[in-house]
């Protein structure tokens, strides 16, 4: 049976078609199109409807892929951006009505739950502790792990397409908006683990002090991952359990910020679209690092999307490559 499950991210859309066997679940086709939903959203009038009409015409060519490929299940879940406009229902409904998609809208801590199955299909280091970050367009997602089992997930609102439309008004980025937006980010930041000991955990136990391992998923640190290994094409099996130290990450912040958003178009394995939203989605990676004290970061380019199919028909399996 071919399963189908659909990411609608504030930034990214993804789909991802798969195979269930006895070995696991392996991928058939996967896609993915930087849509930018949350692009001009406000409080008052939500998701904007150019951003949604691109969503859309993008929902729409994933429609064909699943006919195509005679998926029996579809599963499409958003989240932050939708999650939070006041025209969610209006999109959702619109979604349903172009394409025949049913779209579930969840939670931060439901996408943070799913989000950590992805990943543990196929992280090499299942046992010890692990604090997981999902860096997303609308919100990033911290998860507290225990071998195989979360102990808790905060969502945070803290995206990437918020920090750019907020702070980086100049191409390149001055200063000032840098130093503006890592004081947010650090903010959010003790705002995390105000929130973990209020659930009763102690942020030092998920902690590079304890040796925990942190495990970074979602565009951002495959993109880095992509880049520091100079690929031509992106490769999953490539960056699945990459390793990126501090140090690295560090050097490439320093490097993409001083840059044009054109002359970030120009750097290798750097997905068109991302060129202005990798400069605060590293912020966020290297300074939750710092915060937590971690010297290095294993990547997972498995996450929520893989993760939705787990959940609904094998959790615990692996992703097949």
């Amino acid at each position: 049976m071919r399963y189908a499950s659909i990411d609608i991210g504030t930034n990214t859309l993804r789909l991802l078609i798969a195979e269930l066997d006895n070995d696991g679940l392996r991928p058939v086709i996967y896609k993915r199109k930087i849509t930018r939903l949350g692009g001009g959203y406000d409080e008052v009038s939500g998701i904007s409807r150019e951003a949604a009409e691109r969503t859309f015409a993008a929902l729409k060519e994933f429609r064909r892929h699943i006919d195509d490929a005679g998926v029996s299940t579809v599963l499409a879940f958003a989240t932050s951006v939708v999650r939070r406009a006041k025209n969610s229902a209006w999109f959702t409904g619109e979604v349903r009505k172009k394409t025949g998609i049913e779209v579930t809208v969840i939670h931060g801590n439901e996408e943070a739950r799913l989000s950590l199955q992805g990943v543990l299909s196929v992280i090499d280091e299942r046992q010890g502790k692990k604090l997981v970050i999902d860096v997303g367009g609308g919100s990033t997602e911290f998860i507290a792990t225990i071998g195989p089992d979360m102990v808790g997930g905060w969502s945070m609102e803290l995206g990437v397409v918020h920090l750019t439309e907020k702070y980086l008004n100049s191409d390149p980025p001055s200063a000032s908006e840098l130093k503006e937006m890592e004081s947010e980010i650090k903010g959010v930041l003790d705002e995390l683990m105000s929130r973990m000991r209020a659930d009763g955990i102690d942020p030092l136990d998920f902690s590079g002090k304890r040796r925990a391992t942190f495990v970074g998923t979602a565009g951002t640190i495959t993109t880095l991952a992509a880049i520091d290994q100079d690929l031509d094409v992106y490769d999953r099996a490539k960056i699945n359990n990459y390793t990126l130290s501090r140090e690295r990450i560090a050097e490439l912040y320093e490097g993409l910020c001083p840059m044009t958003l054109v002359e970030r178009q120009t750097v290798l394995s750097l997905e068109k679209g991302r060129e202005d939203l990798i400069v605060p989605g590293s912020a966020i990676t290297l300074l939750a690092m710092d915060a937590f004290g971690f010297d290095r970061a294993k990547v997972s380019d498995a996450g929520l999307l893989e993760g939705i199919i787990l959940d609904k028909v094998k959790p615990g399996a692996a992703l097949k490559y």
